[in-house]
């Protein structure tokens, strides 16, 4: 019987309170914890005689256990369970912090399996917290890759291994949707031989291949869907905007400095584009002060010579701000209107409010409308929309552009779309990836433009660093300190944000004025911290890595990162994007605790490297597709982007053509098309 779409409950052990909890964890049905896929695996093939046990080493030792017992010490308040554990070759010492219960659920007597890591304490050698699991049951907690499941906060990874394991049967009624033929061209398992071994896998090899597997449908599917949204929006015809070669030359005159040839050739290749009447999409991609503004800035100036108008969009009402002082000086001769939630203000100086500055959106009279996601608002209306740019969006305009086109005046045309990034994406993955995204890449950065010294930190060094950090806040400069980011569920990682700034506060820079600013703050004490520090009323910013994007500080020349190695290289390189601004001379200081020589040598690394397009490749060779972007970069919503990799991704694009060449609408592949269609009528409701 299909048991896939069954309530939990049906399986052995798991009961109305488990099942509750689970489904805290969004996993309701039998399917839902299929699909509930490790996140790593614990190494504990390796079993070991006791007698031969070392120190540091990760082992599965087998035996039968002398002497078991719980202890409390401290009124109570420390609890634990201790046993011996011996075999033919000797005994080891076993203990359970805060799991006294363990010493119930085994007796003297029994033959059990332990994995774990042996350690030295007090000069005996134990092993602490290890998984156990009597010999009588099936080997699935030790003596073998043991899969680690998120949600262990909430459901032990021991009760979600042992519900697996009693799940694993219906497994073979989960639909495959590839072909077989495109299985075997491939070597890609079948769907339900995939998520078996991803459960318990007994190879690296059989888990790379079924890896692959599940990362080939979920590339394949929105590769086809890409396919099919291209098709639709190629037959939409957008504005041609003539060439203004002439009056852009004249306007590049005027400013004080000459583009770079990076910078004239992406101008080149955005004016071109725009000429064609085919929609555009390109994205315009460099480091922090590569000049990707200047470039953007000179093609809204075309467009509006042209009688169109450009929506500006940031992701910050900061950022927004920095765009309209930054276009007013390059632009004197555009109407420029700036919009927020807050506030309205147009270049002219002239006093308005917001419903004056959207009239004169909607009458044509701005050329140029800067803002936030406000200016994607149903009450903005324009005359002649001709170019949308999209600064520092991880979602490349899918939403936006959509958007766009549900406006009624712009039912027939499509206004072109400049996407700007300041996280280099690696050439080989996005003209894989991106398909039709037309890329232009600023590499050269502007004379005048100062590296920043990078340098890695040990704990002993703390006081040295504090003592350079104060002398260069003497001097006037201001520093941002950066702590690990902060997911909305780690509480606890978010009171260590407040407890550092605290202690900074108190006992290291007490005479210096302070910001704190973390993720899940309100939004306007998100903007008022970021406010205060850019018109320098604080000097230290303490800040998870939402300062990542958004924030322009020119006076902002020294940052310390700490738990650096939790940090990508490319989030790093966005972090440190963040001074050195002005062109001064910066420092950037990365605290480590760990020693692990592949750790420290990938910091290392980024200390000496200050290309961002050389620091993304290294990044993904060495942190895989999913950790150097989002799960959203493309404009769709990835499950699986940890198992993604570069070869996988050209494998299924070129799979997605195959497809689509022999069946245009997949007719001849219902399944697949019956997956697509959900994507396709999402794209259309954003």
């Amino acid at each position: 019987m299909n048991t896939l779409n069954s309530p939990l409950t049906i399986l052995p052990g798991v009961g109305p309170a488990m099942a509750r909890n689970f489904g805290r964890l969004q996993i309701n049905t039998v399917r839902g914890l299929l699909w509930h896929l490790p996140l790593r695996y614990l190494d504990f093939r390796n079993t070991s005689p006791v007698g031969k046990i070392k120190p540091g080493q990760s082992v599965t030792v087998r035996g039968t256990i002398k002497t078991i017992s719980a202890s409390y010490a401290f009124r109570g308040r420390l609890a634990r369970a201790e046993a011996v554990l011996s075999d033919e070759t000797g005994s080891i010492k076993i203990i359970w912090f805060n799991q006294p219960y363990i010493a119930k659920n085994l007796s003297s007597g029994d033959e059990i399996a332990v994995a774990g890591t042996a350690v030295y304490y007090k000069n005996v050698l134990q092993l602490q917290n290890p998984i156990y699991e009597k010999m009588s049951q099936e080997n699935i907690h030790t003596g073998r890759l043991v899969p680690v499941y998120s949600g262990s906060g909430v459901v032990s990874n021991r009760a979600i291994r042992n519900s697996v394991t009693a799940a694993l049967p219906a497994v073979e009624y989960e639909d495959d949707i590839l072909p077989s033929a495109l299985r075997k061209e491939h070597n890609l398992p079948t769907v339900a031989e995939a998520l078996s071994t991803l459960h318990f896998p007994k190879s690296e090899k059989e888990l790379d291949q079924a890896r692959n597997r599940i990362a080939f449908e979920e590339l394949l599917i929105h590769q086809l869907a890409a396919r099919f949204q291209e098709a639709s929006q190629a037959k939409i015809p957008a504005p041609a905007i003539p060439l203004q070669t002439e009056y852009i030359a004249n306007a590049l005159k005027t400013l004080p400095f000459e583009l770079t040839a990076n910078q004239k050739r992406s101008l080149w290749e955005t004016m071109q584009d725009m000429a064609r009447g085919e929609p555009m999409v390109r994205l315009l991609q460099g480091d922090v002060g590569s000049g990707k503004t200047l470039v953007a800035a000179l093609s809204a100036l075309e467009v509006a010579v042209s009688g169109w108008q450009t929506a500006f969009i940031a992701p910050t009402e900061i950022l927004a701000s920095q765009h309209f002082k930054y276009l007013q000086k390059c632009l004197p001769d555009c109407n420029i209107g700036l919009l927020s939630r807050n506030f309205a203000e147009i270049s002219s100086g002239e006093k308005l409010t917001k419903k004056q500055l959207l009239e004169k959106v909607a009458s044509g009279e701005v050329q140029i409308l800067i803002g936030t996601h406000a200016v994607l608002q149903k009450e903005v209306s324009f005359s002649k929309l001709g170019l949308a740019i999209i600064d520092e969006q991880h979602r490349f305009g899918v939403a936006q552009r959509s958007f766009m086109l549900k406006q009624e005046q712009f039912a027939d045309l499509t206004p072109h779309l400049l996407s700007m990034s300041a996280t280099p994406i690696p050439r080989t993955l996005a003209l894989t990836f991106y398909g039709n995204l037309k890329i232009s890449s600023l590499t050269t950065i502007p004379t005048g433009v100062k590296q920043i010294a990078t340098t890695v930190a040990s704990e002993d060094q703390r006081d040295q660093i504090y003592k350079k950090l104060k002398s260069a806040l003497d001097t006037g400069a201001q520093a941002f300190i950066v702590t690990p980011r902060v997911e909305e569920n780690e509480l606890s990682s978010l009171k260590s944000v407040k407890e550092e700034f605290a202690r900074l506060q108190a006992d290291i820079f007490p005479n210096t004025p302070m910001g704190l600013l973390y993720g899940s703050m309100k939004g306007a004490d998100k903007e008022l911290a970021m406010s205060e520090f850019n018109q320098g009323k604080t000097k230290i910013l303490v800040a998870t890595s939402v300062i990542e994007i958004g924030i322009d500080v020119p006076a902002a020349n020294f940052m310390v990162i700490e738990g650096a190695e939790r940090f990508g290289l490319a989030q790093l390189h966005q972090l440190r994007g963040r001074i050195g601004r002005a062109g001064q001379k910066s420092y950037c200081v990365l605290f480590t605790a760990s020693e692990d020589p592949k750790t420290l040598g990938r910091l290392k690394f980024f200390a000496s490297c200050n290309d961002g397009f050389l620091l993304a490749e290294k990044d993904l060779q060495q942190r895989g597709f999913g950790n150097l972007f989002g799960t959203e970069q493309s404009g769709f919503s990835f499950q699986f982007s940890r198992f993604f990799t570069v070869e996988v991704l050209k494998a299924a694009q070129a799979a997605a053509l195959s497809l689509i060449k022999k069946s245009p609408n997949l007719s001849a592949f219902p399944k697949l098309r019956a997956k697509i269609t959900p994507l396709l009528q999402e794209m259309h409701r954003e």
